[in-house]
């Protein structure tokens, strides 16, 4: 009956995150507080990129504390269309766009465009944007493709190797809450398909009565999918791993309190609290050569000048 309970409030939550959650701002507005917001980062955090990916991410997520957690803001246009919004997030594109600026960072070519790339190759299939179903919908997904374009390991089948039911169905079984899938019913046989692959596939998680055996490896920075005993789901939250005072807490965009925070309640609390919650899997960030070096020398890479620059946005200087 909870199980149920909760798929209701999903479902409710959906319906109405769809008619007041989407973003107000228009295209051009959105583009233009992106860019400024991308200078001022790479600006303050230009000669920090020695640090590792990991790190990165949780500084640039302290950038964002207090912006608004807005549900849908990938959904503002009727055709698919790669959305840069450093303006407000939903949960997982909080962890998207700080992933996309820490490797930004670790890039010498480090300009508006190339966040903008790394953006597009990390939220689509195959890193190629194809039409709203070559997003990556389900977070298992994410984190599967990501795997494969080595932007993430999928480290939980190394700790926990606890096998994780995989089964997805609830964009096509619930089509009408999906304002895409509504107006483009040819789009729900393609997700479809894509449900029955990502259900076939053998994956692990922690559950989260084990957490406390596994938590002291789990890193600042590590991506952590929140597993569900909803039907039809895979994941439900995403969140960032961060430790206040010794233990792990969470840096995440919250719909609970509507804006990006550090979780006062530890992730084992948060846990414990949720009876739909049934544990994690860990999305930890590649460490690329070229950050190996950096770590063994502690020198930053500088932006490679030489390189051609966009017409506007973002450049390190």
């Amino acid at each position: 009956m909870k199980i149920k309970f909760f798929a209701s409030i999903l479902l409710l939550f959906l319906s109405v995150s769809i008619l007041f959650s989407q973003s107000n701002l228009s295209n051009s507005v959105l583009e233009s507080n992106a860019i400024k917001t991308f200078d001022d980062i790479v600006s303050k955090y230009k000669y920090d990129n020695y640090y590792s990916i990991n790190n990165l991410m949780i500084k640039i997520g302290h950038e964002f504390l207090g912006k608004p957690y807005v549900g849908h803001t990938l959904e503002i246009n009727d055709s698919e269309q790669l959305v840069v919004n450093l303006s407000e997030f939903d949960c997982t594109t909080f962890a998207e766009n700080c992933l996309a600026l820490a490797r930004t960072l670790k890039n010498p070519v480090c300009t508006y465009d190339t966040f903008k790339k790394e953006l597009s190759k990390i939220r689509y299939r195959n890193g190629e944007l194809m039409d709203y179903t070559s997003r990556l919908h389900y977070f298992s997904d994410w984190i599967y493709d990501n795997e494969k374009k080595k932007i993430v390991s999928n480290i939980s089948c190394k700790l926990g190797n606890v096998p994780f039911n995989n089964y997805v169905d609830f964009m096509s079984t619930h089509s009408e809450n999906y304002k895409i899938l509504k107006n483009k019913p040819d789009f729900i046989n393609i997700i479809s398909t894509i449900e029955k692959e990502i259900s076939a596939r053998k994956s692990c998680y922690i559950p989260k009565n084990d957490l406390k055996k596994y938590e002291s490896l789990i890193q600042d920075g590590d991506i952590l999918g929140i597993t569900t005993n909803i039907k039809g789901l895979d994941i439900t939250h995403v969140v960032l791993a961060i430790y206040e005072n010794e233990e792990l807490h969470m840096l995440h965009a919250s719909s609970k309190y509507m804006k990006v925070v550090i979780s006062t309640e530890t992730l084992a609390e948060y846990l414990a609290n949720r009876s739909d919650a049934t544990g994690i899997v860990i999305a930890r960030p590649y460490i690329w050569l070229i950050e190996a070096m950096q770590q063994a020398l502690l020198l930053p890479v500088l932006c490679n000048f030489s390189a051609p620059q966009p017409p506007k946005g973002g450049v390190c200087k």
